[in-house]
């Protein structure tokens, strides 16, 4: 069983039944198939609340939906020079989203979209490329 799947509602109540019946955590985990540890957490769960549902997950819901998500990335792929508050912008009027640049920002870092800035290089002259093509040499030999 993979760490990010949930045991469906029957498997829960599948293993408060096995525990009803007296049998111990090992034998409900290798019947079932199910480690030891979520097991013995079901049995725990079901004897404080007395309830063998799962809990919604803690925390703030994002503000950014998966449709905000690609309308960003999209608008990005078409013009990588659109600023982050445009973007917000353009989110706010065809969403209804009240976005902040900050959260448009955050999410295109969490795309892997970065804003970078070339390297500013000075002005290379014939002379200047000639002393740095002896100097290459000299410092080879």
């Amino acid at each position: 069983m993979g760490r990010s799947q949930e045991l469906s509602e029957f498997k829960r109540g599948t293993v408060i039944g096995c525990h009803l019946c007296n049998k111990s955590i090992r034998d409900i985990s290798w019947l079932l198939n199910i480690p030891r540890s979520i097991v013995s957490g079901i049995i725990t769960k079901w004897k404080q609340l007395g309830t063998t549902t799962t809990q919604p997950p803690s925390g703030r819901s994002r503000k950014m939906t998966e449709r905000g998500q690609h309308m960003v990335k999209c608008t990005v792929c078409i013009s990588r020079q659109v600023s982050a508050e445009s973007i917000a912008k353009d989110l706010q009027t065809s969403c209804g989203l009240q976005i902040s640049t900050t959260t448009v920002g955050r999410d295109l870092h969490g795309m892997g979209f970065h804003g970078r800035a070339a390297a500013s290089k000075p002005y290379i002259t014939k002379c200047n490329a000639k002393h740095q093509m002896q100097w290459c040499k000299a410092r080879r030999h």
